[in-house]
């Protein structure tokens, strides 16, 4: 650090005092430089130790160089009397557009703010022509003006160069400077020890200055030569260094020239930094040696070569960077990762593939192609969505498969959109395919197998390219380890099942307690517009390394088809990259020519190395074509007629492959031959057999969840209640702090409280019982996982699951005290709370995909106020709703969505309960046999919605989600200003098992709460009250405001008031058990919603049908808010009239 800044200072001159006091900011500004405040991380090849990644990472910095000079290994621009380094150099790009090379040369051009050369006729570039004959063109004035330094970006001097210049002191001093440094180096950090002015330094850039770039100069004698030169000048310097400013480029911006398009209709233009005349080359210099050193890092740099010709640096350049395979690296901050895709990258022996091996890729290869051509022929109507033009995918899938099952990968879990879906259903999951083949016939549906299930339930079922399966396989380069292959079904929603895949790896890996994430793995694959253009791919990869959703990275594959539906990539995305979005988390991405079996192999199973080695998600965007058109009967031709001419002339990958290998040899015409006819004839063979094949129940079951019913198989109801002695030792658990502990005094009297409510067994309040819920069931065994925005410590400040040491800040979680003697037994994280990013959707996902996997779990999302779930709506109506409909896929995923009208506004006020119950299946016109023998309704439905009232049923409900034999989605409209409801309490006795006949409660969740004056519970032998005039029906908070003005009119007697606590299924027995209770009441349904919201549609047609099955005459009277487009009022006084108002319809006669 000392010796760059003194390199810097040497440098500093001094005009006018307005210049000094410049100088001195800009002295400043390189101080906290070197201090480390403005470094950032890198690996380039061109500055050695650890280079950080400022300037030219990841892609931002493609033109910075578009300069006339080349660097200096110190300077960037000069001032009257010398060099200045500013700030700005490290920010500021280059934004002036510049011709070089004069008449034919190349011209820059500013393009989303990168500059390129582009090809203004038909003569060849210095940079472009690969015999690298053609010389550069005379420098004409305007191109010699030196670049005004507002306009220049610092290509030398920022956190790159700092550290570059660290490391040489660094080996200076270990090294005596003479071992293992270049002797330039050394003669110049000697020179700065004797006091060097910065003199010879400043007149590198002398030529810089006025615009011309000093050729290259020959070395004075080659490394054999007794007549090493004796003096060192800066002019050796700056040359190595100029010539590692050009490797840096390349590793840099070379995938912009890679040769990625298959079908060659890209345009493209030139990056200017990868011209060798911006760094001062010419044609005569190609066959002379530079001295490039060797490196403390990984790729061709590290290898025993210090000498190197031009002609030779730029061959090896373009071969690793600019052929069938584009690398985005060098945004990646951390040397050790940089180092090591180097050593994968630039290492020649780490490619090429064997003959035997190719032979493999062949076959898989011919087998996606006529996998895709069978379908064509056989079904030539239908909607398949195919592979071609990608077929590649399919051998380098599988390639990366076997690499993982080689490196210890267990369990695979894969989710895709349409595109392709079946071939990789066939060929990579292998899925049977009869079992393919019977979907194209649309049946018939999957029957039970008596002794397995039983169960005859089919639900509503999908389109075939919508469905997943589960296959354990043999992989691994020799076929012999054990993978499970699991592709989860998804909706045409694009990328929306991006973050169930993820969510379902996290539960895997945590019931495997696979704590290193190294044997479960989530695969996602993409198309280009969907990756650039759907906001949930962000979400995505922003939770990729929060600590509560860390699955250890994701292979994303992107099949870019370039052409999304009928858009084109320049309507559909700003970025050069459909994969640009991903360098956000330096994921490393692999662009690829999909043409090109053997490259896409060979990234696919590089990406998955990466994505094992460093635990970090990896990109493959795999450069294709679609044959024909968004699905098989579209015309293409009708929005993208050029491209389409080109694909029809266009060779597959398949033939291209084929004829490659027959070539070299390693197949031979009759061989491929053979394997075609040995393909078609097992495809023959499978669709013969599908005309009889018939589905079966545990195709769809995964084994977790054998033994859970189905909707039409019946299951008895459990109590949920618990053991009086437990509930009190458990509550003394989650209340205990440690005695070195420092909470804040606040919360401290949180937690006394709680205490002292086991201790009395009086007023449990809302939190107390949620806690008491998760805590007994963790005391039995369960998971119990938590999370959304904000809730460790709950939107209202209610929960305090998370409490905080106000002096060290550390985090401490009472609930864990359950388990914390048995930490090796159950894992660290039994119980889980965490906060989660800004994300609806994407959290929401990632939950629903954990509840997925073991139905063990209590998994619980909470939104910040209800109506925020509108941003996860594409979860709630494809994944959740209608699920086991569609994919026979259960779950007990549980929402907690805050509702309630307490003068908030229109945003906070309402979960949009209606639309939940809208989504129910429930038949509203039949009353259902609710007996208990034959009590199919309350399963049948799809899912449950509930407005509970205490803080006991709120506990009973949390509980039943786990005791019973089936899972539903359970959505609750949870309180909020119920939390601190000086009403809104429970008895401790109301959550035990003890069921008491003065025992409101009982001992299991209550579907209804009567009145309170009413005493017998049953259905049977029901006590009449003929004098009662009115029975008030509602749910939720509302209540209370109904109690308390019902106590204010003295009318208990004649207004009976009853709460449905769960809405659907519809409580019909107990509804029907009121309206008998009550005969000759006006019976009225009361909600703070306006009328076209909320409950009232619901109950209105529930209401009206058993007024029909009992032969009562009437209607169900409203009150409530009126019709409305907004859920509330913004009006304070407004809200308050209403509500005055609703109570007063509900209960003056």
């Amino acid at each position: 650090m000392r010796r760059s800044l003194q390199i810097q200072t040497q440098l500093f001159t001094t005009n006018t005092s307005k210049e000094r006091e410049r100088e001195r900011e800009m002295r400043e500004t390189t101080a906290r430089r070197a201090a480390g405040l403005l470094w950032r991380t890198t690996t380039t090849a061109a500055w050695g130790s650890k280079v950080r990644g400022g300037t030219g990472g990841g892609g931002t910095n493609r033109s910075s160089s578009s300069i006339t000079a080349p660097s200096s290994p110190l300077g960037t621009t000069s001032t009257k009397n010398g060099i200045i380094f500013h700030r700005r150099f490290y920010y500021n790009s280059l934004r002036r557009a510049t011709t070089i090379g004069g008449e034919g040369g190349l011209t820059t051009t500013t393009r989303s703010r990168r500059h390129r050369f582009h090809h203004p006729s038909s003569q060849s570039s210095f940079f472009m022509v690969k015999t690298l004959t053609s010389s550069p063109s005379k420098p004409t004035e305007q191109q010699n003006k030196p670049t005004p330094m507002r306009e220049l970006r610092d290509e030398f001097l920022n956190a790159n160069s700092v550290a570059y210049l660290e490391e040489m002191e660094k080996r200076f001093k270990e090294e005596g400077g003479e071992i293992g440094m270049d002797k330039s180096w050394s003669t110049l950090l000697q020179s700065l020890d004797k006091g060097m002015t910065g003199k010879e330094l400043s007149s590198m850039w002398e030529d810089a200055k006025n615009g011309n770039a000093p050729v290259a100069r020959e070395r004075r004698a080659t490394p054999s030569s007794s007549t090493a030169p004796s003096e060192v000048t800066s002019d050796l310097i700056q040359e190595s260094m100029r010539l590692l400013l050009l490797v840096r480029a390349y590793q840099t911006a070379g995938h912009e020239m890679a040769t990625l398009d298959p079908l060659g209709m890209g345009k493209k233009s030139v990056n200017v930094s990868l011209d060798p005349e911006l760094y001062g080359f010419t044609e005569k210099d190609l066959d002379r040696e530079f001295f490039l050193g060797t490196w403390r890092m990984k790729g061709f740099l590290a290898e025993d070569q210090p000498y190197w010709t031009l002609r030779d640096i730029l061959s090896r350049l373009r071969e690793t960077y600019c052929g069938n395979i584009g690398y985005e690296y060098m945004h990646i901050m951390d040397r050790e990762k940089c180092n090591w895709l180097r050593e994968q990258i630039e290492t020649p022996t780490q490619k090429g593939y064997k003959p035997e091996r190719k032979k493999i890729l062949f076959e898989r290869l011919a087998r996606a192609e006529l996998f895709e051509t069978f379908l064509s022929n056989k079904y030539t109507a239908a909607k398949r969505f195919g592979l071609e033009g990608c077929e590649t995918l399919i051998p380098g899938f599988e390639e990366a498969v076997d690499r993982a099952a080689d490196l210890g990968v267990k369990n695979i879990n894969i989710g895709m959109p349409h595109r392709g879906r079946l071939n990789v259903l066939a060929n990579v999951i292998r899925k049977p395919l009869q079992t393919i083949f019977n979907e194209f016939k649309g049946g018939p549906k999957p029957t039970g197998e008596l002794g397995l299930s039983g169960s005859q339930y089919t639900g509503s079922g999908d389109v075939k390219y919508h469905l997943g399966t589960s296959v354990v396989t043999r992989r691994g380069v020799n076929q012999d380890k054990k993978v499970q292959l699991s592709l989860l079904a998804n909706p045409s929603h694009l990328e929306a099942v991006d973050t169930v895949v993820i969510g379902k790896c996290a539960a895997r890996q945590f019931y495997t307690k696979d704590y290193e994430k190294e044997t479960v793995i989530p695969v996602l694959l993409h198309g280009d517009g969907a990756f650039s253009g759907q906001g949930i791919v962000y979400e995505t990869l922003d939770m990729s390394q929060l600590p509560e959703y860390h699955v250890g990275g994701t292979l994303h594959i992107v099949v870019n088809n370039q052409v999304a539906f009928t858009t084109d990539p320049k309507h559909s995305r700003s970025s050069m990259y459909c994969t640009d979005v991903a360098k956000c988390i330096e994921a490393p991405v692999f662009h690829v020519n999909g043409d090109d079996v053997e490259a896409v192999a060979w990234v696919m199973q590089l990406a998955l190395e990466w994505r094992q080695k460093f635990k970090a998600d990896a990109v493959v965007d795999i450069v294709c074509y679609r044959k024909f058109g968004h699905n098989e009967i579209d015309e293409p031709m009708f929005t993208q007629p050029l491209m389409y001419k080109v694909i029809k002339k266009h060779v597959s990958a398949h033939q291209q492959y084929a004829e490659k290998l027959v070539k070299e040899g390693v197949l031979t015409a009759d061989e491929v031959k053979a394997k075609h006819t040995e393909i078609l004839k097992e495809l023959d063979t499978e669709f013969e057999m599908s005309k009889n094949y018939v589905p079966k129940f545990r195709d769809w079951v995964s084994s977790h969840w054998q033994g859970f019913k189905s909707p039409d198989q019946f299951a008895s109801i459990r109590n949920t209640g618990v053991d009086p002695q437990v509930l009190r030792e458990v509550g003394a658990k989650i209340t205990e702090i440690p005695e070195t502990f420092t909470p804040h005094k606040i919360v401290k009297r949180v937690y006394d409280a709680r205490r002292k409510m086991f201790e009395t067994g009086e007023n449990v309040d809302w939190a107390t019982a949620e806690m008491l819920a998760f805590g007994t069931l963790l005391n039995e065994g369960n998971h119990v996982r938590l999370s959304g925005q904000d809730v460790e410590r709950g939107t209202f400040s209610h929960r305090h699951a998370v409490i905080k040491d106000q002096s060290t800040g550390e985090r401490f979680e009472p609930l864990r005290n359950l388990y914390r003697d048995k930490i090796a037994e159950k894992g660290l994280k039994y119980f889980t709370v965490c906060n989660s990013s800004l994300s609806e959707f994407g959290v929401l996902g990632f939950e629903l995909g954990y509840s997925l996997d073991n139905p063990n779990s209590l998994v619980i999302w909470e939104a910040q106020f209800g109506d925020f779930a509108n941003s996860a709506q594409v979860i709630i109506d494809q994944f959740i709703s209608s699920g086991e409909a569609k994919w026979l896929r259960q779950t007990g995923l549980t929402l907690l969505l805050p509702h309630g009208y307490d003068g908030q506004g229109p945003e906070h006020s309402s979960a949009r309960l209606e639309r939940f119950l809208q989504m129910s299946d429930e038949d509203p016109r039949v009353v259902p046999d609710m007996s208990q023998t034959k009590r199919l309704a309350i399963q049948g439905t799809n899912w449950q919605i509930c407005n509970v009232t205490t803080p006991a049923n709120y506990f009973h409900l949390l509980r039943r989600q786990i005791h019973r034999d089936y899972r539903k989605p359970l959505i609750v409209m949870s309180p909020k200003n119920l939390l601190r409801h000086p009403k809104c309490l429970s008895p401790l006795s109301e959550f035990d098992d003890v069921d008491s006949l003065t025992d409101a409660q009982g001992t299991r969740f209550k579907r209804l709460i009567m009145d309170k004056t009413a005493k017998v519970r049953g259905l049977t032998n029901i006590p009449v009250e003929h004098h009662v005039q009115r029975l008030v029906f509602c749910s939720g908070k509302v209540y209370y405001e109904l109690d308390a003005e019902r106590e204010a009119l003295k009318a208990e007697d004649t207004i009976k008031i009853c709460r449905i606590e769960q809405l659907a299924p519809f409580p019909w027995d107990l509804v029907e058990r009121e309206l008998k209770r009550y005969p000759n009441a006006e019976v009225v349904w009361c909600q703070e919603e306006p009328l076209n919201m909320g409950a009232y549609t619901h109950v209105d047609q529930r209401i009206r049908t058993l007024f029909k099955h009992l032969g009562k005459e009437g209607e169900l009277k409203y009150a409530g808010r009126n019709q409305a487009a907004s859920p509330s009022t913004g009006y304070g006084s407004v809200h308050a009239e209403e509500q005055i108002k609703l109570i007063k319809d509900a209960l003056v006669l």
